[in-house]
């Protein structure tokens, strides 16, 4: 047997189907380059930077974003008016494009391991160990205890003239002012509008001078607490409601809360937060690399300043992603290694002392195979090469791939012990000639994962590998019910189907080319009698024949 390690990305990985039922399955530690926390703007546009620097990027986001109120987001420039979901769905499509994954769950803590990497604990009790972390948490929005303020958030009481202030123009303003900063707004709102009411619910370190600027101006000032907040008959704001009794009419009403920087998660490395200049609240300071006083830990966008909008916060995760790229880079070099990411997580999988899978063949392709004449076999995505010696055992002049060397090392010593011969390539899918220049017989990608790229790359090797007249067999599990929601305060998913090269995408590519190929099953099917794995029940099953013609 012969071996060929190269370091490159897009992980192909094999699950067979009878999997081990060592209660080790349970909980999951997944290995990565860089884990974001958080999936906003600032987050995903910094996993976009690090996954398009061929960095193994884990963004894990709980879905509670600070605009999560807001119907619409304004002033991005080539997405005005957009809601934000839309965005964070382009956003998210973006990431997987080039590999990153986007998993719903929650980050409970993160510690620093004695090896320096950093461990996430996650929801569920799984784990995320990385070289680097990037918290675009944002921040909680602390409002005034004013009765029905906190109902109408983000719709007829806003807080920032730039998000919401061309749309409440010319309309009945009133500002309740409750911390210090909070006049800093006001002569934008009094240029959007000439309808606006100053209401000094806590005029506590206020500037008199800018009170008698604007009371000078035209603007009216009210001095007293505010009591709640009024709505009409369809549940629009329709007032201001004094503690003295006295309604302040209002189609708008504008607060601007106190803030504090989401940074609990991060206490656990000795990440803490500093008082903003406004006296509102916190944020995390960082340096002008988006780092933290913590070496390897960086944040971006709301966390560390809070008037960022969307735009800019996108901006300033883009830049911190790329001097996270250029770390990750410098300390590459000094090593004078290549690493890998995905390299590093499956030989997590495959390092520890325990069999991963059962060691039996996959029953789909043991009935397909057996009706196949022996020749030239590829396994994609060995794993612990079960199927690699089924085939080698009838007949098969067999190659197996895998990016881990552990995961080869196994199928070695497994070889070694039957006297069978297996030429092992380590190496990724969707690398750089990933299969050599040999065509085969059968191409076989058994429960197999390989990363996307907008190219297509892996995909075209993969197809590239079988000869005329030879098989492709690809086998996969129905992920239906991984599109049933994760509740995050007790779950982490731990796998992004999204951010892999499925089944149907293989079966578009075959399709497009209908000159080559002749697909002769496209299916799910039940498992296969025998199978131990209990939440994967079917599997999609393709196999397409490649013309001789």
């Amino acid at each position: 047997m012969s071996e060929h390690s190269t370091h490159t990305r897009h992980t192909a990985r094999s699950e067979p189907a009878e999997q081990s039922t060592s209660a080790s399955h349970a909980l999951m530690e997944r290995h990565c380059d860089v884990a974001v926390i958080g999936g906003s703007g600032a987050g995903l546009a910094a996993a976009l930077q690090l996954s398009r620097q061929r960095r193994g990027v884990v963004v894990v986001d709980d879905g509670t974003p600070r605009n999560a109120p807001a119907a619409h987001m304004h002033g991005y420039l080539g997405h005005e008016g957009a809601a934000p979901g839309e965005l964070t769905a382009i956003g998210r499509a973006e990431v997987r494009a080039y590999g990153g994954e986007v998993l719903p769950g929650r980050v409970l803590g993160v510690h620093r391991r004695d090896d320096g990497r950093f461990r996430l604990d996650l929801t569920g009790g799984h784990t995320l160990v990385a070289r680097r972390v990037l918290a675009a948490t944002g921040l909680t929005d602390e409002l005034p205890a004013i009765e029905g303020l906190a109902e109408q958030w983000g719709r007829g009481v806003v807080h920032c003239p730039f998000c919401h202030g061309f749309e409440v123009r010319d309309k009945r303003l009133v500002q309740i002012v409750t911390h210090p900063l909070g006049l800093h707004p006001t002569p934008l709102l009094r240029h959007l509008s000439d309808r606006l009411t100053v209401v000094l619910h806590d005029p506590s370190g206020v500037d008199g001078g800018t009170v008698e600027a604007l009371a000078a101006s035209g603007v009216t000032i009210e001095r007293g607490e505010a009591g709640r907040i009024l709505t009409g008959p369809g549940g629009e704001v329709s007032g201001v409601e004094l503690a003295d009794g006295r309604v302040l009419e209002a189609d708008a009403v504008v607060v601007g809360a106190r803030f504090r920087a989401r940074a609990g998660v991060l206490a656990g490395v000795g990440v803490t937060t500093t008082a903003h200049p406004s006296g509102a609240g916190d944020v995390v300071t960082v340096d002008a690399r988006g780092e933290t006083g913590v070496p390897g830990i960086y944040a971006a966008g709301n966390i560390t300043d809070p008037s960022l909008q969307v735009l800019p916060a996108a901006a300033q995760g883009s830049q911190v992603g790329a001097m996270i790229a250029f770390s990750l880079a410098e300390e590459d070099l000094r090593a004078s290694v290549r690493h890998s990411g995905e390299e590093a997580d499956w030989d997590h999988r495959y390092g520890g002392p325990d069999r991963a899978w059962s060691g039996n063949p996959n029953g789909t392709l043991v009935h397909e195979a057996t009706a196949l004449a022996p020749g030239r076999a590829l396994d994609v995505g060995t794993g612990e090469g079960a199927d690699a010696l089924w085939l080698a055992e009838h007949g098969w002049k067999v190659t197996a791939t895998d990016i881990s060397g552990n995961a080869l090392a196994r199928v070695r010593a497994e070889a070694e012990l039957r006297g069978l011969a297996v030429d092992l390539v380590r190496h990724d899918a969707g690398g750089r000639e990933p299969f050599g220049t040999e065509a085969f017989d059968l191409v076989s990608l058994q429960y197999g994962s390989f990363k996307r790229s907008p190219d297509q790359r892996g995909v075209r090797s993969l197809l590239a590998a079988v000869a005329p007249g030879g098989t492709l067999l690809v086998v996969h599990h129905d992920l239906t019910p991984l599109s049933e929601p994760v509740d995050v305060a007790a779950q982490t998913r731990m796998y992004d189907p999204e951010a892999f090269v499925g089944v149907e995408e293989i079966a578009a590519a075959l399709a497009a080319d209908p000159g080559t190929w002749q697909v002769e099953t496209h299916e799910t099917r039940p498992r296969p009698a025998g199978a131990a794995s209990t939440h994967h029940i079917s599997d999609v099953v393709l196999r397409a024949r490649r013309r001789t013609g």
